[in-house]
């Protein structure tokens, strides 16, 4: 049976992993990943509006892995309208990178299950196997959190480097065309680094499991009794 120190380790790390799946699944259905502003150009320039006149041709967007929503803004008031990424607008976008980030997700929420179980495993008892016991749980929220890692990165090289809030924005846009403002990474996005986060800290859980302590030993002392003691 693992030690008490080691047991509390082990479930503090079942519960993080835990957490961290929650985290993943939560993030996944929510449509707020990325928000910003969005100018109606077009409208803009038809008009010819000054800085002043601006805010009437300023927008907003807000979009996850799904589905999403935005205000479309040309000058005549607010147009609200709500968008979903599959099946046709994932034609418009980086099919491949998009489909990417929801696999390693996926993945990881996959990962994150097997590393709370072998938490579980490793706090109930000591496994005969090495695989089945802190190396093992090390391996796969190693793995879990690489695949998080990895979903955070291409989720930014979507956004940066194939503007991919410029694309959503101009989705089905024949008149208009829309320019990118601002974007903000809003809390889904923040949430799965904070995934990321927590099989980092299981690892350094696990690997202080791993360290042994000194045990303290009291010595007694002998005490040696002579005939002069005797005598005095």
């Amino acid at each position: 049976m693992p030690g008490c120190f080691k047991k509390t380790l082990f479930a503090l790390a079942s519960l993080i992993s835990f957490v961290s799946f929650i985290l993943i699944v939560v993030a996944m259905g929510t449509p707020k990943w990325m928000t910003g502003k969005i100018l109606c150009k077009t409208g803009a320039d038809l008009v010819n509006a000054t800085d002043p006149e601006l805010v009437k041709f300023i927008g907003e967007i807000y979009y996850g892995l799904f589905q999403g929503g935005k205000i479309r803004q040309c000058g005549l008031g607010g147009r609200r309208s709500k968008f979903t990424i599959f099946p046709h607008m994932v034609k418009k976008l980086n099919t491949g990178l998009h489909v990417m980030i929801i696999l390693f997700l996926c993945v990881a929420i996959f990962f994150s299950l097997v590393s709370f179980g072998f938490c579980i495993l490793n706090a109930i008892k000591v496994p005969y196997r090495a695989i089945n016991g802190p190396a093992g749980a090390c391996l796969w929220n190693f793995l879990a959190g690489g695949f998080v890692v990895l979903a955070v990165t291409s989720f930014m090289a979507a956004v940066k480097l194939h503007h991919l809030t410029e694309r959503i924005a101009n989705f089905r846009e024949n008149i208009f065309q829309f320019v990118i403002l601002e974007e903000c990474f809003e809390d889904c996005f923040w949430i799965c680094v904070a995934s990321a986060t927590a099989h980092a800290v299981n690892l350094l859980l696990i690997a202080i499991s791993g360290i042994h302590f000194p045990k303290m030993k009291t010595k007694t002392e002998e005490v040696n009794v002579t005939a002069e003691d005797i005598m005095y």
